[in-house]
C-alpha cells in the first residue's frame, strides 16, 4: 500500500518581482488616475471656461451694439462703465474671427468675458497709453496668439464714433537698424519713438510686478513727461508662457490713423479691415 503525504505544502518562495508586483500595480493605477485628473483639468480650463466666456462675450457684444445704435457718430460716447463693453478690438493678422468686445476693468470676472481695459489708463485715441489685459489660455484666450504679432501689424480699436488704427512698434532686434524709408508701406508712421520711449519695443517679456509697462510713458515715472509730449500708444498684456502666469508678454503699438464713423454708412470699415 502506497502512503500519500497529505500534510500542507509550503508555498514556493516568491521572487523579487512577485514581492514588488502589488506596489507597482498600485503605482500604475495612481499614475493613470492622476493623468485623467490632469486631462480633465486641462479640458475644463481650455474648453469649458471658453464656452462660458463665449456666452458672456456674446452678451457684452450685443449690449454694446445696442448702445451704439443710440449714439450718433457726431456725439460724444459715454464714459466706460466697469464690467461693461465700450469698444471692439480687431487684429486682422490673427484672423477674421478675432474681434472681441473690450470691457472696462481687469478683475477676474471682467476678464472672463473678454479683454479688459486697465482703469486709469488712456482711452482709445488719447495721448498716453490705452492698456488692455487678456487671457492667453482658457476663457476664449483672446490674447492667445499675441506672440505671432510682428512689427507694423495692425491693431484696430472700434468705438461708437471712430476707428483707431495702431501698429506694433519695431521689435527689440529691429529697432537699431530701422529705416522708415525702406520699411514696407504698411509701416508708414511706425518707427522707434526715441526720447523717453527709447526702451519701448513692439514685444517684451517682463516680470508680473512690472506694472510700469502700462504707464502713460512705459517705464517712465508718471508725471515726468508732459501730456502734450506723450505719444498715443496701445499696450496689450497677457501671461507668458502659455498655461503659466510666471511672466507677462507685453505688446506695444502706436496710433497711425483715425477714421471717423459716418452716420450714413454704418457698415463702412477701414481699409485695414477690408473696408
Amino acid at each position: 500500500m502506497v502512503s500519500v503525504d497529505t500534510s500542507p505544502q509550503a508555498p514556493p518562495p516568491r521572487g523579487r518581482s512577485g514581492r514588488w508586483r502589488p506596489l507597482l500595480r498600485g503605482l500604475g493605477e495612481a499614475l493613470i488616475t492622476l493623468g485623467l485628473v490632469v486631462l480633465l483639468f486641462v479640458f475644463y480650463e481650455v474648453q469649458v471656461t471658453s464656452w462660458f466666456s463665449a456666452r458672456q462675450q456674446a452678451d457684452a457684444t450685443e449690449r454694446l451694439r445696442g448702445q451704439w445704435r443710440e449714439v450718433s457718430p457726431d456725439e460724444q460716447a459715454p464714459p466706460p462703465v466697469p464690467g461693461r463693453g465700450f469698444a471692439r478690438l480687431h487684429i486682422p493678422s490673427l484672423g477674421p474671427d478675432f474681434p472681441f468686445t473690450v470691457l472696462e476693468g481687469t478683475d477676474q470676472d471682467t476678464l472672463a468675458a473678454g479683454p479688459g481695459h486697465y482703469g486709469g489708463t488712456a482711452l482709445p485715441g488719447q495721448r498716453g497709453n490705452f492698456a488692455l489685459a487678456g487671457h492667453r489660455s482658457g476663457r476664449m484666450a483672446p490674447f492667445g496668439d499675441l506672440d505671432r504679432l510682428g512689427s507694423c501689424d495692425a491693431v484696430v480699436v472700434e468705438t461708437a464714433t471712430d476707428w483707431y488704427v495702431y501698429r506694433v512698434l519695431p521689435l527689440r532686434g529691429e529697432a537699431a537698424d530701422w529705416d522708415p524709408e525702406t520699411a514696407p508701406e504698411r509701416c508708414a508712421g511706425v518707427a522707434p519713438i526715441g526720447g523717453p520711449y527709447r526702451d519701448v519695443f513692439g514685444r517684451t517679456i517682463v516680470e508680473p510686478e512690472r506694472r510700469e509697462v502700462i504707464d502713460p510713458v512705459p517705464g517712465v515715472p508718471r508725471g515726468t513727461v508732459p501730456e502734450q509730449w506723450r505719444s498715443r500708444l496701445i499696450t496689450l498684456t497677457t501671461c507668458h508662457p502659455r498655461f503659466s502666469a510666471e511672466k507677462r508678454m507685453i505688446v506695444h503699438g502706436v496710433l497711425t490713423k483715425r477714421y471717423p464713423k459716418v452716420a450714413e454708412r454704418p457698415d463702412l470699415r477701414p481699409p485695414e479691415l477690408g473696408g
